[in-house]
């Protein structure tokens, strides 16, 4: 019988590449982790590692296994959390990932309605940029991801990954109130001359800004950057520079202005799981009160 902890190990090496981050993920010594993966390979009595220099990696049984792995171990949470749940409210920790400007608006406010409606489910909340949220997913971290993409790059398809279309956001162009004279702007072209400041090189957003500027025919004169949208629009609202965000991060506590502009792809906001977690009661009930949350705060996303 497979050992649900040695799966997760397997699972872990899959994803991380060394028995030493596994290690450090699951807090073991190296050893510890080389003995257990050791014990599974026996008890699959298959060979699933292969050594290359002072490293190991998967043999292709090895891969296929790692692959079935979170499918595995998400089904026996499911079963654990049904038993316990029997005739009673739906119990259990359920972890959630989210981009930072969809905690005020989506995530907070799907919290206070599960701790209302279920409050035998604990809810587990971390910050992260969706694609580092989408990497804790893959690796077992959390258990629902708020996540967002753009129309304007392509999406590869992950066959252990659902998506649930949340809203739609769009991106405007954020500027002081007192700019009177950017109230009527034609387009991103007209606003080269301006100043700009954007989240810190290799941000979610900020790599879109920089991006819509270089397609509009221009290299944007950056003036500021930033690690946290509270520090980015008090710059704004002083007047010193312009810049490119969704609707949600546009937060109406800074004096400034969101000004729609044609041609600025939307942000596709959706709900991530791994295929099979959904058979837990408590994450299903955490989506649907991500979902009401989402429909109260903004207008539905695409269909397709």
């Amino acid at each position: 019988m497979l050992n649900p902890w040695r799966l997760r190990l397997l699972h872990q090496l899959h994803l991380l590449g060394t028995v030493r981050a596994v290690a450090d993920a699951v807090h073991l010594s190296p050893s510890s982790v080389s003995q257990q993966l050791a014990v599974l390979e026996s008890e699959v009595q298959a060979q699933l590692f292969e050594r290359v220099g002072r490293r190991i990696r998967l043999t292709p049984v090895g891969v296929v296994l790692a692959g079935h792995a979170a499918e595995i171990l998400d089904h026996l949470e499911s079963v654990e959390a049904d038993i316990a749940s029997l005739h009673a409210e739906p119990t259990g920790l359920v972890r959630v990932a989210a981009f930072t400007s969809s905690f005020h608006s989506i995530l907070v406010p799907a919290v206070l309605r599960l701790r209302s409606e279920h409050p035998r489910i604990s809810v587990e909340v971390r910050e992260a940029e969706p694609i580092a949220g989408l990497d804790t997913l893959r690796r077992g971290e959390t258990d629902v991801v708020v996540a967002a993409e753009f129309g304007d790059v392509p999406v590869s398809p992950d066959p252990l990954l659902v998506r649930v279309p949340l809203s739609g956001d769009r991106v405007v162009l954020v500027a002081s109130r007192d700019r009177d004279d950017l109230a009527g702007a034609t387009g991103l072209p007209a606003l080269s001359g301006e100043d700009w400041a954007f989240e810190l090189p290799g941000a979610h957003l900020a790599d879109l800004a920089e991006r819509l500027c270089l397609r509009a025919g221009f290299v944007p004169r950056v003036v500021g950057r930033f690690d946290s949208h509270g520090a980015l629009l008090r710059h704004v609202e002083a007047g010193l520079s312009v810049t490119l965000l969704p609707l949600l991060a546009v937060d109406d506590r800074h004096a400034v202005q969101a000004i729609p502009l044609p041609g600025l792809p939307p942000r596709n906001i959706q709900l991530v799981t791994r295929r099979g977690a959904t058979s837990r009661v408590a994450v299903r009930e955490t989506v649907a009160a991500l979902r009401a949350a989402a429909r109260e705060a903004l207008p539905p996303g695409p269909t397709t």
